[in-house]
């Protein structure tokens, strides 16, 4: 028996431990192929410089995921990493909606992004107010369409919907992650305006599902939206309210608006579509849509405009509410970005367009926004599934926004009949009200004073105050 025992341990020692010896080493490398990659992938990534740049401490990358190799779908994303301490900061991902417009034309460029581009579009400059100086803004340009993302099936440009962008965000954050493994783990919080209020919610949706078969879950901490479509019924009756509140339309429109109009349906009746059509043809005037306030952008002499968000329709608006008048805030700051983009050497620099895609960047896609496949009526379902999973959910607006105006998102929000935490106060930047917020259980409303559509672009200190306080899970300043 012995003697047994002595020569299975022999053959233990000879045999079986060696074999284990190499499965582990087999196993190291593979980790160390896979860690070669990922740097190899992150350093071609890497920009040096964009074109016109002034210095910077924070590192940038660029560049493509793959989200379907059957379609040869691939979306862009642009990193800017925090000015200070990025390996402690979240990662801040922002989308931009249209559906269709460009996360890199509007996030990046006029909003919460480090540069601003000047207006020969022969240059940046810095932009004091941006937020990588809270985290890591991750923009992507997404679905696939929009700005340097493309498919090679022609196909999904004219059937895609908020279901595919979903799956494909979800899809581009996890291979990104695996890209960038340092940020695996790291604190997740999804951010956009307009249409992203459809794709930031969609997209923590499917975080929550995906979260919950992975051994390797996202870390989502929180969304934050603005000025975001909501639901269709109540951000259209809120719509036509704050024309009438805001002098823009008559009594007599407004009742015939309210009278005549379902407010439920994409394609309305023809009555209540004239009514639409007379509202902003006659009643308007040559205004700024996306604020009210700020002076109209000049068209061209010769009657020309460049077709970008101010033309898109919104999926749960009249077709006759397509936004035909051309408005902007600084000459157009949409046409610098259109230079800007379709520069050669900025695609070099930023990594884009390596396939040639066989039209020009542009802030928004016509095409996309035309032939949109689907559209959820109401995203308040999601909203309950992410204040019962205890996420951060912020929902702010620029009041003078009369495209997805704060009557819309007040009477969207008010379905949720969500208990008052702490009720309604004016908050304050510079010893001046920046707005005012309101408190419930599990979310957080604020307007920010006027401000419109694009709240960082309007009002860029009072948008990084209320971001910084959502981050760090504050309360606005009462003072």
């Amino acid at each position: 028996m012995a003697r047994r025992v002595q020569i299975l341990a022999v053959w233990l020692v000879v045999c079986v431990l060696p074999f284990g010896l190499q499965v582990r080493a087999s196993h190291g490398v593979k980790e160390e192929r896979e860690k070669r990659q990922q740097r190899e992938e992150e350093a071609r990534d890497r920009i040096v410089e964009l074109p016109g740049q002034p210095k910077v401490s924070f590192q940038q990358f660029s560049g493509y995921v793959t989200v379907s190799r059957v379609a040869g779908r691939a979306l862009f994303y642009w990193l800017t990493e925090a000015v200070h301490e990025p390996l402690s900061r979240p990662l801040v991902v922002w989308l931009n909606g249209g559906p269709g417009c460009s996360s890199v034309a509007y996030g990046a460029s006029e909003e919460i992004g480090p540069f601003r581009i000047n207006k020969t579009a022969s240059g940046l400059y810095l932009n004091k107010f941006s937020w990588n100086t809270v985290a890591n803004l991750l923009f992507l340009e997404t679905p696939a369409g929009v700005g340097f993302s493309y498919s090679n099936r022609s196909s999904d440009l004219l059937d895609t919907g908020d279901r595919r962008t979903a799956k494909d965000s979800l899809e581009f954050l996890i291979r990104w992650l695996d890209r960038f493994p340092r940020y695996k783990g790291r604190e997740v919080f999804l951010t956009g305006e307009s249409y992203a209020g459809h794709y930031v919610p969609q997209l923590a949706r499917e975080i929550l599902i995906y979260n919950k078969r992975s051994k390797n879950p996202i870390n989502l901490r929180g969304i934050m939206v603005g000025n975001a479509v909501t639901d269709n019924y109540y951000d259209n009756v809120g719509t036509v309210t704050y024309w009438w509140s805001h002098a823009m339309i008559s009594d007599r429109t407004y009742k015939q608006l309210i009278n005549t109009c379902d407010f439920r349906r994409q394609k309305e009746t023809d009555q209540c579509e004239s009514m639409y059509s007379y509202a902003m043809d006659k009643e308007f005037g040559n205004i700024d849509q996306y604020n009210i306030y700020a002076p109209p952008c000049h068209i061209n002499s010769d009657g020309s405009a460049t077709a970008t968000r101010h033309s898109m329709h919104l999926p749960h608006r009249p077709y006759s509410m397509m936004f035909r008048k051309l408005s902007g805030y600084d000459p157009c700051t949409e046409k610098y970005a259109e230079i800007y983009y379709n520069r050669p050497d900025v695609q070099k620099a930023l990594h884009a367009n390596i396939t040639r895609i066989p039209y020009k960047w542009t802030a928004c896609s016509e095409v996309l926004n035309r032939n949109w496949n689907d559209t959820e009526v109401s995203v308040l379902p999601i909203y309950k599934e992410m204040i019962a999973a205890r996420l951060r959910v912020w929902v702010f607006s620029g009041d003078v926004d009369s495209v997805v105006p704060v009557t819309a998102t007040r009477f969207s929000l008010a379905r949720l009949n969500l208990p008052t935490k702490i009720p309604w106060y004016p908050w304050y930047v510079k010893k001046q009200v920046g707005g005012w917020t309101e408190v419930y259980e599990g979310l957080t409303f604020a307007t920010v004073r006027g401000a419109g559509h694009e709240v960082p672009l309007f009002k860029p200190r009072a948008a990084l105050q209320l971001f910084r306080s959502f981050i760090e899970g504050n309360h606005l300043p009462k003072s």
